[in-house]
């Protein structure tokens, strides 16, 4: 099949090595200084004893649980942008009159032929879609068996099979959906883990360790359940998109060819 768009796991490869680096980045030139800086402020805490560290948002992303979310998040959303594109490019061929039947001429199996040269035409211009080569496997089991349900048939599990690709290609957006909450569970866990490690010192009064262990672990938990939810409106948003794109393929094939097929 032919191709003119980079290939889809080196994409995902390149866009997850490109965001890991910019995300580690961001984390340690400007995020994790700047939550530093807000829960250690000594000298304001020293003149004001009833001073609490600002609740900011660089102290919700600072660990590094939501530093893998926050990668996984933006990987998700590259791999999501790269399909709707190309979804999109799809859709437009929808648009074209590919087979070109005036309104009352009909298709005999004698000129399958004629019809299919101008859809190859526009395929090798045009790259491989799922539309094109439909109507080719329609066209062509026409001439074949001079059988229009045949061709319809034909046609729809051409329309079908995308369907059900498009589908499987889905599954590492689903891995990530489910991922990511899974890595908050492992904030949660280790947060849990530093709270009862400083049990004893809370014993004698000191509860800032625990308190951040516990802060560890709310904050995972949020931003894992958030950016969670965030992937799966999109990857739904997807698949609705792309199953309509498959029953308006098959539309097009029943009103543009199938019905203006005739045998005498």
């Amino acid at each position: 099949m032919k191709r003119k768009y980079p290939n889809e796991f080196l994409f995902a490869a390149v866009a997850l090595l490109i965001i890991i680096i910019g995300v580690q980045t961001l984390y340690a030139t400007w995020i994790r200084p700047t939550a530093h800086a807000l829960l250690t402020d000594q000298a304001r805490r020293a003149r004001d004893p009833t001073y609490i560290p600002e609740r900011s948002v660089y102290v919700i992303v600072k660990d590094y649980e939501q530093e893998s979310c926050m990668i996984m998040l933006l990987w998700a959303v590259s791999i999501l942008t790269y399909k709707a594109i190309h979804l999109r490019r799809e859709q437009r061929v929808l648009e074209n009159d590919l087979v070109r039947v005036p309104e009352g001429v009909k298709i005999l199996p004698e000129d399958t032929r004629e019809y299919a040269r101008q859809i190859e035409a526009f395929e090798q211009n045009s790259g491989s879609y799922l539309l094109p080569r439909a109507l080719l496997v329609a066209l062509g089991r026409f001439a074949a068996t001079r059988n229009v349900q045949d061709a319809a048939n034909a046609s729809h599990t051409v329309c079908q099979t995308e369907g059900d690709r498009l589908d499987s290609e889905l599954s590492m957006l689903r891995y990530i959906a489910w991922a990511i909450p899974a890595i908050g569970f492992i904030g949660t866990v280790r947060g849990i883990g530093n709270a009862l490690g400083q049990a004893q010192k809370a014993v004698t009064g000191d509860i800032s360790g625990v308190t951040s262990g516990l802060g560890i672990t709310f904050n995972s938990t949020l931003i894992a359940l958030l950016f969670s939810v965030m992937v799966m409106f999109l990857l739904h948003a997807l698949q609705r998109t792309q199953e309509r794109f498959v029953l308006d393929a098959e539309s097009y094939l029943d009103d543009r060819l199938i019905r203006h097929m005739y045998v005498r």
